[in-house]
């Protein structure tokens, strides 16, 4: 079993900045590809981004390439969400998942999700 707890989000000016944090727990967190995503007010779950167990390779949604960065440090066995320039669309609830398969996480069936931190973007 792996525990998820997401911290670090708010409210946020357009144009503003916030860091996203995923702490993970359990198993051993090295092993896992972890991944974000969002699910705004009556719209589907959405990807964000997806970073590999070593951290070597990741993966960003085209609409927030450039805007948003996953990194993630296994010391500490969390992984992070920068996230610039935001715009009032961002605003959505923010989930961190882990799965063994990065393909999982990408494609939204991991096997591990945090109970999400609210982002709000005001205009």
């Amino acid at each position: 079993q792996v525990q998820l707890v997401e911290s670090g989000g708010g409210l946020v000016q357009a144009g503003g900045s916030l860091r996203l944090s995923c702490a993970a727990s359990g198993r051993t967190f090295r092993r896992y590809a972890m991944g974000w995503f969002r699910q705004a007010p009556g719209k589907e779950r959405e990807f964000v981004a997806a970073i590999s167990w070593s951290g070597g390779t990741t993966y960003s949604s085209d609409s927030m390439k450039g805007r948003f960065t996953i990194s993630k440090d296994n010391t500490k066995n969390t992984v992070y969400l920068q996230m610039n320039s935001l715009k009032p669309e961002d605003t959505a609830v923010y989930y961190c998942a882990a799965d063994d398969r990065i393909s999982a996480v990408r494609g939204g069936s991991a096997d591990y999700w945090g109970q999400g931190t609210q982002v709000t973007v005001s205009s």
